[in-house]
């Protein structure tokens, strides 16, 4: 008779694999979001050996190693933290490309300042003007792009301030 509650051989495998793939992902995060985690001793110990192995065989055999060791550790706190990081990642990429579409609009449409500053009242407007209009005679004059990069730290700060 076969043991109902013992899951099969294919799904142990299958969960064995997503283990070693979970510390592969280990392989990728730096020491400060390692210790976040909070890892057993023995498993940081050996993600931060494989960390420092060339990608050969040594580091391979060493993967297998974390996936065993990750056998031990209940990985649903790891999958949230890297979960939670990932989607910090995809704001902040986010934010960024939202500064740097306010930039394009306020170099491209004069009526985007006006826009702009009743969204943030707040804002320093003679600055972004004088911004603006250094950013523009930048481009005309083929200089270094000095302007455009402090009007983006600027719409930064606007942007990110409560």
């Amino acid at each position: 008779m076969i043991d109902e509650e013992r899951p099969s051989k294919t799904r142990r495998k299958r969960e064995m694999h997503e283990l070693q793939a979970l510390g592969e992902r280990l392989l990728t995060l730096n020491a400060g979001q390692l210790d976040a985690i909070g890892l057993p001793d023995e498993l940081r110990t050996a993600v931060a050996e494989a960390q420092n192995m060339p990608p050969r065989e040594s580091r391979r055999r060493q993967v297998q190693y974390i996936g065993r060791l990750m056998r031990d550790v209940d990985p649903e706190p790891i999958r949230e933290k890297i979960a939670a990081w990932n989607g910090q990642s995809r704001e902040h990429a986010a934010t960024l490309h939202g500064i740097e579409r306010w930039r394009a609009r306020l170099l491209d449409d004069e009526a985007a300042l006006g826009e702009f500053l009743r969204e943030r009242p707040g804002a320093d407007s003679q600055r972004l003007r004088t911004l603006i209009r250094n950013t523009r005679a930048e481009r005309e004059a083929g200089r270094p792009p000095k302007s455009y990069r402090e009007l983006f730290r600027l719409l930064r700060d606007i942007l990110e301030s409560p």
